[in-house]
């Protein structure tokens, strides 16, 4: 890990604290390729009252519209928390080369958590970093929860 990816992580965390602030999970994705930012995501499931809106699908359908296809080869996603396997399997199916990810989640990690995807032989496996700026990413996460119990 490197200065390149705490700043592409950085970004994916001002997307989190931008859930948060709308009353989501505090979940935060960017997609980058040579350098620059071509897919931005947040968590919307309770705005949108859907099931897919989690970050990382937002990001890679705003990446395949930046680049004009399905297929992100090329492609690094930071994201601020251990992906799902709906997430997971995207990610897999959109080719991305490579994934970031900050905090575990224990409840439906599928990078290594619970189960890791990424082993299992499909016809594409990205590179995986697990725990990147866990800490601050895990924090948001935690507050955010805090507030609501508080809340309810």
């Amino acid at each position: 890990m490197n200065t390149i990816d705490e700043k592409f992580m950085s970004e994916a965390i001002l997307l989190a604290k931008e859930a948060a602030t709308d009353d989501e999970a505090p979940i935060g994705a960017v997609i980058v390729r040579d350098g620059i930012i071509v897919g931005r995501g947040r968590n919307r499931r309770e705005k949108d009252k859907n099931a897919l809106g989690h970050a990382e699908i937002e990001a890679i359908n705003d990446a395949c519209k930046t680049l004009g296809g399905w297929r992100l080869i090329g492609c690094t996603m930071y994201v601020t928390l251990e992906p799902c396997p709906m997430c997971t399997g995207a990610i897999i199916n959109s080719r991305i080369e490579r994934v970031v990810f900050g905090a575990y989640d224990k409840k439906a990690g599928s990078c290594g958590s619970l189960i890791n995807l990424f082993d299992l032989p499909y016809n594409h496996k990205p590179l995986l970093s697990g725990g990147f700026m866990e800490e601050e990413c895990a924090h948001l996460l935690s507050d955010f929860f805090k507030k609501l119990r508080k809340k309810n």
